[in-house]
């Protein structure tokens, strides 16, 4: 090797420095003790920390709202199941409570009454396993939520207002829904 070889090559290693964590004398030189700069890292990772911290409570609580929510729209959805196969039974319930008001006299007529009013109770039972009842209405008092009035009488000493005095078509609902209110007339 030439002397101008052996020159540069003793330029570059002392021209090299590794790259190592600050010298004692340059944090001296910038006014820090080293504790002091460890204690700055570490703030800065309890701070990053804390923040972290926080998202995945944050997340962990939208999932467990998500979770109930989702719990209370499936109890709900089971609960009124039966509200769509009730609103379609409820008008043959009404006629076969039409065919059991007709008087009947010959023994065909009774028999064929008797059968009716056998598939109207099965009908009735299967509506009250489902949850589907009838909303009391005469003699009660008027409740717009539950009642619809489409005529009104004058009230007496008997019969006081906002009292329902007779029941056109009985109303039903399912647990604490109204299927379909009962449409009354009302002592005014």
């Amino acid at each position: 090797m030439s002397e101008k070889e052996e020159q540069l090559e003793k330029d570059l290693e002392t021209t090299e420095e590794p790259l190592t964590e600050p010298s004692e004398e340059a944090i001296d030189a910038a006014g820090l003790s080293e504790t002091e700069v460890e204690k700055s890292e570490i703030d800065s990772l309890k701070e990053k920390n804390n923040e972290l911290e926080d998202q995945f409570l944050r997340a962990r609580a939208e999932i467990a709202n998500i979770t109930a929510r989702n719990r209370n729209e499936r109890e709900l959805l089971q609960k009124y199941r039966s509200q769509d196969l009730g609103k379609k039974l409820l008008p043959a319930i009404d006629n076969l409570e039409r065919a059991m008001a007709a008087n009947v006299e010959e023994d065909q007529a009774a028999n064929l009454k008797k059968g009716v009013e056998m598939v109207l109770e099965s009908l009735r039972q299967a509506l009250k396993e489902e949850g589907i009842e009838e909303i009391p209405a005469e003699g009660e008092t008027f409740d717009p939520n539950l009642h619809q009035a489409v005529q009104t009488v004058p009230a007496t000493e008997d019969v006081p207002a906002d009292t329902i005095v007779t029941v056109l078509q009985k109303g039903y609902k399912l647990h604490d829904r109204v299927l379909r209110a009962s449409m009354v007339i009302v002592a005014q």
